[in-house]
């Protein structure tokens, strides 16, 4: 119980940070974000970079869906140049998984700590966009900071079988069992890994943060590389019920 709590807690603490990143980086350049995806997505090539670009910045490529649903609304995209837009935001959010495992091996508090100390000033001093940049420094500090938490939260798979504890290692062999039987049924096995990934995203609202617990178990051990490869496909489906919605 007090597991789940922590992995709560800390992917509460990485989302709160999603969230004040992308506002801070919409206050820096929201307009001009706006202008530049207005007059760059004439062709599919600079399209696919422009959703790229725009998904890495708001760190949400539901965010950049919902924007460019509303230029579509209003005419300042057609539905074609949508499409490239929109590709290039599911490949924009894929960045996270690539952050989460090219820092998952360090002490990430080490690198939030400074960030967030760094950006807290200019919360207080600056005004406008000096005070957007306080917040896209924040944001960056404590999306670090959960992925730390929830890397904490996680336990190692090898360190519970390996525990002295009967009760520890009693645990860990029960729901790795239960992951074997998901596992053991073939093509069915692949639609019902697909089926929690999509869950998992609607459940949490945030394909990045849905990926960042399916790394993180598979990192300690908990799901094989061919399971989370699926949960990670059923993540990218659920996240197209935001466009969906819009």
């Amino acid at each position: 119980m007090v597991t789940f709590l922590e992995i709560l807690g800390s992917l509460g603490v990485f989302l709160f940070g999603m969230k004040v990143l992308s506002e801070g980086t919409q206050k820096v350049a929201g307009q001009r974000m706006r202008h530049v995806m207005a007059t760059m997505t004439k062709n599919r090539a600079s399209g696919v970079a422009t959703g790229f670009g725009v998904t890495c910045l708001l760190q949400s490529s539901s965010a950049t869906t919902v924007i460019v649903v509303s230029f579509v609304n209003v005419g300042l995209l057609t539905l074609i140049e949508s499409i490239g837009v929109i590709m290039g935001a599911n490949l924009g959010t894929t960045v996270t998984a690539w952050i989460i495992a090219a820092v998952g091996k360090f002490s990430l508090a080490k690198i939030a700590i400074p960030i967030i100390g760094i950006g807290v000033p200019f919360i207080f001093i600056g005004k406008g966009r000096a005070k957007g940049w306080g917040e896209v420094l924040i944001g960056f500090g404590l999306l670090f900071f959960g992925l730390g938490l929830l890397k904490e939260a996680v336990p190692d798979v090898k360190g519970m079988l390996a525990s002295e504890d009967a009760n520890v290692k009693a645990q860990a062999e029960a729901v790795l069992e239960f992951i074997k039987s998901l596992s053991g049924k073939g093509y069915l096995s692949y639609l019902i890994f697909l089926v929690l990934g999509v869950v998992l995203t609607l459940m949490v609202q945030s394909s990045s943060a849905a990926m960042a617990i399916t790394v993180t178990l598979a990192m300690n051990g908990w799901i094989g590389f061919e399971e989370s490869a699926f949960v990670v496909l059923g993540e990218n489906i659920g996240t197209t019920v935001t466009a969906w919605l819009a």
